[in-house]
């Protein structure tokens, strides 16, 4: 029989090994799960992992999808480093992407390309509004951010449909609720002709290398990972844990708001109700698939994004319904944990003692 034994001390190797052996027991599921509905498991396999990168068009794509991922997984990491549990960047995603529509929308033909920047402060902005109301709460309150930033998410999903509903509606869009589409002045400069790739792409991984330096260079970034491990040890320090809990939530919420203003102001070009995209919550296993390393997340972020568009491609190619991307990302997710236990536990395998029958 097996058992679990408790290691003297954490596994490093099995640390970065967890997430590979996750995700090929994903793909065994996957596997199973492509032939239980009646599809062939090897073309299921390829839509998901090779036709999202087997052209240069199909790789600009997969970069689209992982932009806004890494950008709020960075976010998320800094809050989780510091223990602090932020469960609601889909809401401050939102709502970054509301303020940045906001002032997408006072642009005209006698706007100059200066709107972009202050579309992009506009949505970081109204992220660390979001983010410091659950800040605030917890503070002031001793709220559980778990719940508060998690509530939020559906406050601003409404406070979404209210505008484009109501007074943002397009007057001209045949009462479809969504708003006038934003003018071209608005649009965030793309990396090359052809493609939809954004300098959101840019932005993301000056945020991952910003980020590295910031957990792993400096004395904040140190203060709040000590915070997060050990806050006895950070209040024996002088570490401020007030200032923690600010700087990790200000922080993920402008990530988050800053992605959701790429994206409006990006590919989708307009607000509408289908903003949200659960970017904010796939972000939560982008960063810990990524061990919330910058640089596991940006491999992370891609891989997840290959769940969006595999997802989508499966609908059209396959005829499966698209909440399978949900299905790949919940197996990734549930799969992770199963296999973190190899981090403080490792398996044995002891010989069953003999009953009392089997010794007569």
């Amino acid at each position: 029989m097996f058992k679990l034994e408790p290691r003297p001390q954490l596994s490093r190797h099995w640390s970065y090994g967890s997430p590979l052996l996750a995700l090929a027991i994903t793909v065994v599921i996957g596997v199973l799960l492509f032939a239980a509905l009646g599809k062939d498991p090897v073309r299921g396999l390829q839509v998901f992992f090779w036709d999202p990168i087997k052209t240069p068009y199909a790789l600009g794509e997969l970069m689209v999808k992982a932009t806004p991922l890494l950008i709020i997984a960075l976010g998320l990491a800094v809050c989780f480093r510091s223990n602090v549990w932020n469960i609601g960047a889909e809401g401050q995603y939102v709502i970054g992407a509301v303020a940045a529509g906001g002032v997408a929308l006072l642009a005209d033909k006698t706007t100059g390309p200066w709107i972009v920047p202050a579309i992009l402060l506009a949505g970081i902005a109204g992220g660390m509004v979001w983010a410091g109301l659950v800040a605030l709460l917890r503070d002031r309150f001793n709220a559980s951010e778990i719940l508060v930033s998690l509530m939020l998410v559906y406050v601003g999903v409404l406070v979404l449909g209210y505008l484009v509903y109501g007074p943002w509606k397009d007057p001209m869009g045949y009462n479809f609720p969504q708003t006038r589409s934003f003018d071209a002045v608005t649009q965030i400069p793309r990396l090359m002709k052809g493609s939809r790739v954004g300098i959101g792409l840019i932005i993301a991984l000056l945020g991952a290398a910003v980020l590295w330096i910031f957990l792993f260079r400096t004395k904040a970034g140190f203060a709040q990972q000590v915070g997060g491990l050990a806050p006895a040890a950070a209040r024996y320090a002088g570490f401020s844990s007030r200032r923690a809990l600010w700087l990790a939530l200000l922080t993920s919420g402008g990530a988050a708001g800053l992605a959701g203003a790429l994206e409006v102001a990006g590919p989708l070009g307009q607000l509408t109700p289908y903003v949200p995209m659960g970017y904010g919550f796939a972000a939560i296993i982008v960063a810990f698939v990524g061990r919330l390393h910058p640089v596991g997340m940006v491999l992370s972020a891609m891989l997840m994004s290959m769940f969006y568009i595999g997802g989508e491609l499966a609908q059209s190619r396959l005829g499966l319904p698209k909440s399978l991307t949900g299905v790949f990302q919940g197996l990734l997710l549930f799969t992770l944990l199963a296999c973190d236990t190899l981090i403080a536990y490792r398996v044995r395998w002891q010989r069953r003692a003999p009953t009392l029958a089997g010794a007569r």
